[in-house]
Formats: structure tokens, sequence, C-alpha cells
């Protein structure tokens, strides 16, 4: 017996009813019964002397060739017949024999009285996993996907161990089985061949479960959908106790995504295009699609049900969302697909999200949000399936997303851990932790062959690459600038090493245009304040743009002063924010704006040392004279930095 048989299936005896039991005798009460054998029923719906319906097809010398069903035929010997028949005519006969050779014989009968039970075609289901070309199988699961092409419709139909693809043909473009629908749980029979490196069932049936049967097979569906979507258990890289709480809410997320895989829905990640963004997204990426590609059994799937994308703006913006959802509702018009879930990384976590969750809660789309910047949980928690965020357990943003989501990436696939032991320390680097554990993670990326300056450069050279790739994935080019899911170990060095030493230069070109033009002064806190007007003195379009341009400004004047140090980059209508020894608290500062200056149309947020804000661009001096008055009055915490000493 094969892998994908009933022995194997653990649904055989589940999804088949339990005989009556005076059917099974062949009576009701003192009444003969007679069985009606449904149209799909094969020979082994039907018993060695149980009397049946039957319907003449053919007339022959020796007798009658009789069927009981599409499937089942066989002959009433002449010297078993009790009268005359023509082709159509109805009888009721009895099974003698099954031969050797799979011939079935039948004897003519005469009962009066009896009673008409009909007998549903139980088919021995097999499991989508472990198939192979040849096999005439059985599928029972969900149609997760119904695909008109120009020849077949292809149906998708999963269950708990895979996805299985199934083409049924009508006529050439026509909608084959058009009562069978996205969602349905279904009986799929027919033969499995390989397609273009895939398996594919050739299909003879497909039948929706009956009302009555449906709910116990979806049941059986989700349950074991539940107990195939739990995470690999696998601790964290380093021990870090704060970090613990945060694991615990990454595994429940684990647990959705790979649910979300399993049952056929298509993913769609957005992220921050920074170096904590791509070092989250990247492995995240990896792992699900090594997920998707094991469930299909099919290398193209997770370019069909996996996109990723950068976000340039600190929360989700009604731009991308809309980009997003007419990308999703096309899909699901031409392809036949399951709207996708969103998942958002380092991003996703702030009011300004509201609006575009908003938007999505139309369709019905899940999202999840994976984040470290200071959240408002009361007003995106009501939008989210899941949200992970270190400030949830009393932690803050020396959390990185990138951290947290090496761990997620760990918990999907266990089997990528050595590939990404640098990611957290390239992530913690890139934006500027100070976490208890960035120790830790730099001496594992060192026992993993990269120095705290190789850590640097990587981080460097994705920020110049998310610059430049702008909206675009640019999956190979960052894949191998990050070192993971890369190939080749000799092409990644070079291409860090280039690609950094450009941001380098780009970087030291654009402090020497503002530096003449930066603004100081000391406020009564003893803080250094230095403005600067991006507009104006610094280079437009081109790398570093004006958050990196403000934020390499304010890493030197840190190192010059020692002191505590804010500054600000601002243009026409924004303006960016960072601090090293001061407690700003941007967030708060947000609403205040808000709440004093309502026609300024303030937005935004970040951290609570690093953020960046937007108005309206007749109202920016106000804007910027409040800010400044605020910060003048901001607690001095030398504690908080958005920045480190790269020469330690």
């Amino acid at each position: 017996m094969s892998e994908n048989t009933a022995g194997d299936s653990g649904t055989r005896g589940d999804s088949s009813p339990e005989p009556d039991a005076d059917a099974a005798e062949g009576t009701t009460g003192d009444r003969p019964v007679v069985y009606d054998l449904a149209p799909d029923c094969t020979l082994g719906d039907a018993e060695v002397d149980a009397v049946y319906h039957a319907e003449v097809n053919g007339v022959v010398d020796y007798g009658v060739f009789v069927d009981l069903s599409d499937a089942l035929s066989g002959l009433v010997h002449e010297s078993n017949l009790d009268g005359d028949y023509a082709v159509g005519d109805r009888l009721v006969v009895r099974l003698t024999e099954v031969k050797e050779n799979g011939d079935v014989a039948f004897d003519d009968v005469d009962v009066d009285d009896y009673h008409t039970e009909t007998v549903a075609h139980e088919p021995t289901v097999s499991r989508v996993r472990g198939l192979t070309p040849g096999d005439e199988v059985t599928v029972e699961g969900e149609v997760v996907q119904a695909k008109q092409t120009g020849g077949p419709t292809i149906f998708a139909v999963a269950d708990a161990s895979g996805v299985l693809s199934c083409a049924a043909f009508e006529s050439a473009g026509v909608r084959a089985y058009p009562e069978v629908e996205v969602g349905d749980m279904v009986h799929v029979a027919g033969t499995i061949e390989s397609r273009e490196n895939a398996l594919q069932l050739e299909v003879d049936s497909l039948k929706r479960l009956p009302d009555e049967r449906a709910p116990e097979a979806r049941e059986r569906y989700e349950a074991a959908l539940d107990e195939r979507a739990e995470p690999a258990d696998v601790d964290p890289l380093v021990e870090w106790e704060a970090f613990e709480p945060i694991h615990e809410d990454l595994r429940e997320l684990a647990r959705l995504l790979r649910r979300t895989v399993l049952a056929g829905r298509p993913i769609r990640v957005r992220h921050h295009a920074d170096g904590d963004g791509m070092c989250a997204a990247i492995p995240v990426q990896l792992a699900l699609e090594n997920f998707v590609q094991e469930v299909h059994g099919d290398p193209d799937a997770a370019r069909h049900l996996f996109k990723r994308l950068p976000s340039k703006a600190p929360y989700y913006e009604m731009e991308d969302v809309t980009r997003d959802l007419n990308f999703a509702l096309e899909g699901r018009a031409r392809h036949g697909q399951k709207l996708p879930f969103l998942l958002m990384l380092d991003n996703g976590s702030t009011e300004e999200d509201v609006p575009a969750y908003e938007n999505l809660a139309h369709y019905d789309i899940p999202i999840a949000a994976v984040d470290h910047h200071h959240p408002d949980p009361e007003a995106v928690e009501p939008l989210l399936d899941a949200h992970v965020n270190p400030y949830l357990h009393d932690e803050d943003y020396r959390v990185t997303t990138g951290m947290m989501c090496v761990e997620l990436a760990r918990l999907v696939d266990p089997s990528l851990t050595e590939e990404l032991e640098h990611v957290p320390a390239v992530a913690g680097l890139s934006d500027r932790s100070k976490a208890e554990a960035m120790d830790d993670y730099v001496a594992l990326a060192e026992d993993a062959g990269y120095d705290e300056s190789d850590l640097l450069d990587i981080g460097e050279a994705l920020d110049y690459a998310a610059h430049w790739l702008r909206y675009s994935e640019g999956k190979t080019l960052v894949n191998d600038a990050l070192n993971v899911g890369c190939d080749d170990e000799q092409r990644h060095e070079e291409l860090v090493e280039f690609l950094s030493e450009r941001a380098e230069r780009d970087v030291d070109r654009q402090l020497d245009a503002v530096d003449d033009h930066v603004e100081h002064e000391r406020l009564a806190s003893g803080a250094h304040l230095y403005r600067i007007d991006l507009d104006e003195y610094a280079h437009r379009f081109t790398y570093p743009a004006p958050g990196k341009t403000t934020g390499e400004l304010h890493d030197t004047k840190v190192k010059e002063t020692g002191d505590p140090v804010i500054t600000i980059g601002y243009g026409p209508d924004f303006c960016v924010l960072r601090s090293d020894g001061v407690r700003l608290d941007i967030p708060n500062m947000v609403t205040e704006l808000n709440e004093e200056l309502p026609e300024a149309g303030v937005s935004g947020g970040g951290h609570l040392v690093v953020g960046s804000i937007k108005f309206v661009k007749g109202r920016r001096s106000e804007v910027i004279e409040a800010l400044v008055a605020k910060m003048a009055d901001a607690e001095i915490d030398e504690a908080l930095s958005s920045t480190i000493a790269l020469d330690d």
C-alpha cells in the first residue's frame, strides 16, 4: 500500500458515513433492499451477493451487459436471465462474482416489495504530499484558487499536507465545474501527471461535498492545518531576558503565517526602505518562499504567492495601500486567488496607518505588523490580526525589527539559522541600537565570519541600494548585499565594497555642501540644537535623502561635542528629527502640535529620539519654532541615543 492510499490518508474512515445496519444485512425490517449506485460509484462501493438496480447497455447472444453506475458494468449470462431485455431496460441484479481479470458477473433476480437505498461513492482519499506521476487518486480539500486559462480551468486544492494544481477541461477557455467556487470543500479525482517540474492532477471528476458532510470535512481540515502550522521549536539566537515575551508573540505570528501558506492564501509584505527594514524583510521572505515551495511542490509557486515591496514613508501611505489593494483585486479577478495576507515590517504600528488599514478592511484582508516604532495600540490593534512590538512589553526601539524578524524567519524555517546569524547585528548597527544584546549579536556575527566593519559596510550598502531601488523589490541585489539567499560569496563582498564606498563618497559630498549653512544654538537645558534647511543647501533627489543627511550630520555633531545634541533637517513641508541625550518623545510632540496648530496639518512620528514630521508648507515657521520650544523643555537623559560611537 503506497503513501497516498487510504492506509496513510488518515481521512478515509473519518469521511465515510457509517452504513445503515439493516442495509448492511440486505433488509429493512422484513423488506429486502435493492441498492442504487450513484453515477460515480466504482467496484469498491459494491459487494458480492448484494442486490442492485441496473440498466441494460448491450445485448449479445450469450447475455446482456448492464451498468450499475458510470464506472461499474458487467455481464448477466443468458443462463441467469429470467426474461428478454433490450438496451435501456431496467432490471434488478445480484452481484455474484468478481473475476481475477476484473470482470463482474450478475444474476437476474425477481424481488417484490423491496426498499431502495442510494449508495454514494466513498473514494479512498489520498494526501497531496507524497503523490507521484501515474497515481490515480481522489483528494479531499478546500478549493483555494480557480483560474481560467485559454485551455483548462486550473483549480488549486489544499489539504493539510499541501496544495495540488488540478486541471479540468470543458472546452478551450470555458470554465469547467462552474458550480465549484473558491472556499468550497471538494472531492477531486483523476490522474497525477508532471507539468513543468510540478505535479498536476488531470481531473476526471470534481464535486462539492454535500451540505451534510462539508462541515465535518472542514473541521478535520482546519484542525489538521492548525497542527501543521505549529512553528519550529527554536530558541532565540542570543540569551536576552527582555526578548522572551516578544519571542512568544513571534511564535504566534509564525503560526499564523505558516497557516496562511497552508491555506493557499498569497502574502504581501510591506517594509520600511532602510537597513533595518531590509534586515527584517529578507529573512522572512526567504523563509516563507521556502515554505510556499514545500507546500505547493512547485518551484514557481512563490513567484505567484509572495510579494515584497518597500515603503518610503514611516507609515502605510494611502498611495501604497491603493496600489496593494488594486493588485490584490486584479489577482483575484485574473487568477482566481484569495485576497492576500498583508505583513507590515518596521512599520505599521501608529495611528497614521489606520486609514490604510481601514481601506483594506472593506475587503476583509488580514493584517499583521512587526514594528519597533512607538505604537498606538488602541488605534491599530482592532484592525490587526497580530501585532508584535517591543513597546507592548515595556521595551523600546532598541529591539529592532530586523532582530525580531530573524527570529520570525527561524520559527517558520529553522534551516536558515546559520545563514542568518549576522543579520541581527547588521540590523542593530543600521538602526543605531543600544540594546544590551548588541555585544552578543556582534560576537555571533564575528563567529560567522563578519567583523564589525563588515557589518557596518553591509548596512551602508543596504541603505544605498534601498535609496536607488525606490519602490522596487530589488530581490537579487538586496539578497546579495545582505548575503542571505546569495549563491556567490565573492560577489557579495565585491558588491558591498562598491555600494558602501559609493555611499560614503555621497555622504561626504552632502556634508560638505551643508556644513557652512548649519545653524547652531545652545538650549537652556544645555543641549546643542543644530538646524539645516535641506531644501536650500543640500543636494536634492540623490543620495543621501533628507533623513539620512540629517542623521549623518547629527552623528558628526554628537562626536564633535560629546554633549546632548538635537538636529533638525527641514524642507518646505517636512522636518527630520534626531536626538542624543534628550528625551524628545516625538510621537507625543506630534499630538501636541496638532492641538496647538490645527491649521498646520501636522502628521508623522517615530521613536522617542528619531522621527519625521509633515506639515502644511505655509506654516513651516510656526511648526519648527513650536518644535524648538518643546525641545528646549525636554528632559536631558544621556542614556537615550539615536547614534553610536562607530569608532569604539
